[in-house]
């Protein structure tokens, strides 16, 4: 066990450097070129139950609508009774950027989530991945991809067209 003395030294990989993105403050970029398949860096956090996890989410949703410059929420879902809490000072990963154009995935293998590269990724390249929100709250997390398939709002892709015809919707009903 790490005591709060000890200083955890942040996660890295020789496939990232970690610096300003035009999509959400920080971003993790390619370091030099990512074959396909490649395991880029692990997700790691506090792994916690899913009560526990509901109300991190909760409050760190709070917090993030007061201060749209700080990440949302930072938890991963391991399985079905435990949570990864990704908000701590040691995981890098945190900072790669969700799109709704992407060249990577999060994949539990073995008990761990790594970031995979899904198609060779090019030095000097942001990495990106969905971050697979549900529709739920999906006005709480506004995407600032620019993709041309970006609809505005962080939500897994097979949801994109569901949330189309809601905000064809709201834009009938508002004219």
């Amino acid at each position: 066990m790490i005591s709060n003395k000890e200083e955890i030294k942040p996660t890295t990989s020789e496939w990232i450097e970690v610096r300003k993105s035009s999509i959400h403050s920080t971003g993790v970029f390619a370091a030099k070129d990512i074959p396909k398949g490649t395991k880029i860096i692990e997700y790691v956090g506090r792994k916690m139950t899913k009560k526990e996890s509901d109300e991190i989410a909760d409050r760190d949703l709070d917090a993030h609508s007061n201060n749209s410059e700080n990440g949302a929420v930072y938890i991963f879902e391991l399985n079905k009774k435990y949570d990864i809490d990704g908000n701590v000072p040691y995981n890098t990963a945190r900072f790669i950027n969700h799109a709704c154009e992407t060249n990577a995935e999060a994949e539990i293998i073995k008990g761990k989530i790594w970031i995979i590269a899904t198609r060779e990724i090019k030095k000097g390249e942001e990495i990106l991945y969905d971050y697979g929100y549900d529709l739920e709250n999906w006005q709480e997390h506004p995407c600032q991809c620019s993709s041309k398939n970006c609809i505005g709002y962080i939500v897994a892709e097979e949801d994109r067209i569901k949330l189309k015809k809601i905000l064809e919707k709201k834009n009938i009903n508002n004219a």
